[in-house]
Order: C-alpha cells, then structure tokens, then sequence
C-alpha cells in the first residue's frame, strides 16, 4: 500500500478565490465603502436574483444560520411551536428553531436522496394534528447539493398549510425539473461560509417570493430601526446584515459558480470512474429531473468499519475525509426530542464518507485520492 504522506494536505471542501473577488473588494476600500452597507450588498442581492431567474427576492445576511433564523421567525414560528426539521443535516438547520423558543419535531430520510422523507413527514403531520400540535413550519434541506424531492413535499405542505423552509446552504447551482433550488421554499435560505460552493468568508442569503418577507428580513436583521431622526426601535432587531465587503467578495464568486459547479461535478465524474467497479464503494445517483452540484462527492461502504478504515488510510497520507452528518436525534443537545425514523439516516451516517470536492483539485490530487482508497480495498 501507499504509504507516502502528501505535503501540502488534501482539503476536504476549501475555499477557491479568483481575481473578479480583489476588484469588488478593492473598489469598496477605494470608494470607503467599509461601512456594513453599501453597493455591493445591493449589488450582490441583484446578482443572486438574476442567477436564479425566479421571482425570489434576497437579502444577504451573516450566515446561513441567520438566515435560518429569521426566515422561521418571519414564518411566524415563537415560543412553544413546533417545527418539523429534517434529522440528516447539519446542526444549522435545527439551532434556530431552539433560539426561538419552539421545538424540533425530527424527520428521517429516504434513501433515493438522503433527503426528508414524504413518508414520514406525513406521518408526523398526521400524529402532531391528532394530539392538537399543528406543525408551525417544515425544514426540508437538499443535502450534499442533492435536490430533496420537491414536488412530493410541497404536495403534502400545501395540503396541511404548512409553510417550508427550504435549507439550500449546500444546493447553489444544484436544480430540479430545470429550476434552480432556493426558488422553492416560502423562505429559502443560501450559506456562503468558507466551505461551501462559493463562499464570502462568512455569509448567507435568505429568498422568498414574498418582498414583504424579503423587506421584513432586512428591517430586523439591521436592528430594527423605526424611520426616525433618532436611533428608535419598536421591535427586537439584529445585526444580520451581511458587510459591503464580504458582499465584494461574494459578487465575484457568483461570476464563476457555473465553473465551480462543473469542477465539482468533474471530481465526482472521477471518483465513479476510478471507483465504482469496486463492490465496497457505492455512489449517490441523480434521478430523472434533479441535478446536483455535487458540493461533496459522498460513498456509502459496507459497514462502519470499512468506512473508518478508508478514512484513517486518507488521514494518515494527509487528506481530509468526513463522514456522513450525524442526525440531529442522535445528537446528546436533541436526543430528547421527538422523532419519526425508519433507521435510514443512522445507517447512512454508519457507512457513509464524504471524499475531498473542492473545485480547486489537480487531477494529481484526486489520483492520490482514489489510488489509496483502490490500494486499500483492491
């Protein structure tokens, strides 16, 4: 086996910087635009708007956990309410919902996209319904850049009058049946931190079709200030409002999303070139109408400890790997609350790996990649 370690590590998902980001970002220091707001924040909001050509408005804030924040806010979710949330994802999805006073009702996935499952998220509505506990909101994330099953989760939303918040912080650039995803939500939220598609060092969006949602965002995420002469407030407000700056950066990033997401769509291409014709490695497949930015390229292996076992032999040459999210009902902060499995998402976190998928690889690196992971179990 290949035991040399690389020198320079192998990142699982770093940030990948061009030139357009020094001009936006420079031209804000020229024109001392260093102030929270200014022209590219307008600018970027119109940049996003215009890439997802639907009638979703933007604001950009501070992080997608902000955006996650006042979007279930603005869906009126307080204090006792309950919100179903997909259990497979990131911590983010399921924070805000305890920041506002409410509780997280879990949902488990199903295996064609790893995503929510319709199954069980009918099955909760029905038994929250019978014990006079109507769900205020649903959180449904397109996971890894996979598209959730859209059209099946919004049938049983509209059916319940439930609203959904669509958690796109890993689908920018990801779409379904042709429409872009972050266009499907009563509110949808981006994440633009360090690790995702495009990144602004630190920021997020939130979209709805709503510019009433949109302009409500905006007013409390800037400390809720009243139009008055004087600093006065009628509401809690809070510092959400994404930077001048930061936005710069994010104005520039957006210019080469498409590039980015062929790049992370050529490294999963590599990995089920190198990779499928061995029986321990299976891939997540596109059905028929998603599209998937491939933000991580993710493998299922037989068991725990294989899983493990390619990822120590990663590690130990210096290249990052990750497993599968753990759910958020297997969490010590939630495992007290409520939950509807079918065992799917704890299988998936057991023999799932996430491979390294920036779009800045050399095909060098994924050679490194895939040749130890093929040494190790060829």
């Amino acid at each position: 086996m290949n035991k040399t370690i690389i020198k320079n590590k192998i990142w699982l998902s770093s940030p990948h910087m061009g030139v357009l980001e020094k001009e936006y970002v420079e031209e804000a220091f020229a024109t001392n635009w260093i102030a929270p707001l200014g022209p590219n924040v307008n600018g970027f909001e119109e940049d996003i708007e215009s890439y997802l050509s639907s009638e979703m408005k933007v604001a950009v804030l501070s992080s997608g956990t902000a955006a996650i924040h006042m979007g279930l806010k603005l869906l009126g979710v307080g204090q006792g309410d309950e919100v179903l949330c997909q259990s497979f994802t990131f911590s983010a999805s399921a924070n805000p919902i305890i920041y506002l006073g409410a509780k997280p009702v879990f949902i488990d996935s199903e295996k064609d996209t790893w995503n929510i499952s319709p199954k069980l998220l009918e099955e909760a509505i029905k038994d929250r319904l019978q014990k006079n506990k109507k769900p205020k909101a649903i959180v449904a994330v397109h996971l890894y850049g996979m598209p959730y099953k859209v059209e099946a989760i919004k049938k049983i939303a509209d059916y319940y009058n439930i609203p959904v918040l669509e958690d796109s912080a890993e689908a920018l650039g990801s779409s379904y049946h042709g429409v872009k995803c972050g266009s499907f939500g009563d509110v949808s939220i981006f994440s633009f931190n360090g690790n995702k598609i495009i990144t602004t060092s630190g920021g997020g969006a939130l979209l709805s079709k709503s510019k009433a949602i949109v302009d409500k965002a905006i007013f409390l995420s800037t400390q809720a200030r009243d139009e008055a002469p004087h600093y006065q407030h009628s509401e809690i407000g809070y510092n959400y409002r994404m930077s001048n700056v930061l936005a710069g950066i994010g104005r520039g990033q957006i210019r080469v999303l498409d590039d980015r997401v062929e790049a992370r769509r050529s490294n999963h291409e590599h990995y089920v070139a190198e990779l499928d014709g061995i029986t321990e490695i299976e891939f997540l497949k596109e059905a028929d109408g998603f599209f998937s930015n491939r933000w991580l390229t993710c493998v299922l292996t037989p068991s725990f400890n294989t899983r493990e076992e390619i990822r120590r032999v990663l590690n130990e040459a210096n290249i990052e790997s990750r497993p599968l999210w753990k759910p958020m009902h297997k969490q010590p902060i939630f495992e007290d609350y409520q939950a509807f499995l079918d065992g799917t998402s704890e299988d998936l976190f057991k023999r799932g790996l996430c491979l390294p998928s920036g779009s800045n690889l050399s095909k060098n690196d994924l050679f490194q990649i895939t040749n130890r992971i093929k040494d190790l179990l060829q």
